[in-house]
């Protein structure tokens, strides 16, 4: 008997998760998309009053739309499981507002709670761009790269900077060129010098390895696909292989002809 009332129950709170998301995703595509702003002007620029206000006010969003999702979500420990960079994400502006009484020294926990907010940033924008860009895989590809370069560089100016660092970034600008070079594994002479700048550094590293292949072999498909569309090119084209089994075709009616007028 109780087994007949728990799972309409389940049923009817996963239809009902499944249309509040639903009515929820522009509004938090929108917001995702602010709080990316927000983050990657903090990490260059730094902190200032009205951003600091502005971004709380959409954590404090943030974390009202993660509680509602999961009150009425039929498998509790599932959905923590699912979304356990979220909930870090979530958690660290709550660590950072603690860190800022100075009661205690926090200042090691808040460059580590900043590389969390850095990666969960990066997190909610990759769920925002395929949100917002379906199944447009390549144009997905490339939006999150330039994402990820951003907030990258954002990052790592942010815990290597020049002044507190040895050979460390003097500029957006300057990272932005050495996010984007190690991206495509070329490398460079600088390797960061802090422990969240070497965290941050083998992120990007293992993004570039798992990511530059796929957009590589696109642009090589691109250009194949142009060559053989060229009826001059040097690759077969779709027209040519027709003509060419048709003209097998035509080659194995003649030979069925001359067999048969011999026999």
């Amino acid at each position: 008997m109780a087994e007949t009332l728990v799972a309409p129950n389940a049923v009817e709170r996963a239809g009902v998760l499944a249309q509040l998301e639903d009515w929820l995703r522009t509004p938090m595509l929108v917001l995702s998309f602010v709080w990316l702003a927000l983050v990657l002007v903090e990490l260059v620029w730094g902190e200032s009053e009205p951003l600091e206000i502005v971004g709380t006010a959409i954590w404090i969003a943030f974390l009202i739309e993660f509680a509602v999702r999961f009150s009425l979500a039929p498998a509790k420990l599932h959905f923590l499981k699912s979304n356990w960079l979220s909930v870090l994400a979530l958690a660290a502006p709550a660590f950072r507002l603690i860190a800022a009484l100075r009661f205690l020294r926090f200042a090691r926990a808040a460059r580590g709670l900043r590389l969390v907010r850095i990666v969960g940033t990066a997190n909610r924008g990759m769920n925002a761009l395929r949100a917002s860009l379906g199944r447009r895989r390549f144009g997905y590809v490339l939006a999150l790269t330039l994402v990820v370069v951003m907030l990258g560089a954002g990052g790592m100016l942010a815990f290597e900077p020049a002044e507190a660092v040895e050979g460390g970034f003097t500029s957006y600008a300057d990272a932005l060129w050495w996010t984007a070079i190690l991206l495509t594994s070329i490398g460079s002479q600088y390797w960061p010098q802090t422990d969240e700048g070497r965290l941050l550094c083998f992120l990007l590293s293992l993004y570039g390895f798992a990511v530059f292949g796929y957009i590589t072999a696109s642009f090589a498909s691109f250009f194949v696909g142009r060559d053989a569309a060229a009826r001059d090119g040097e690759v077969a084209g779709t027209e040519e292989i027709r003509a060419l089994k048709e003209e097998i075709v035509q080659l194995r009616i003649e030979l069925r002809g001359a067999l048969g007028a011999r026999l």
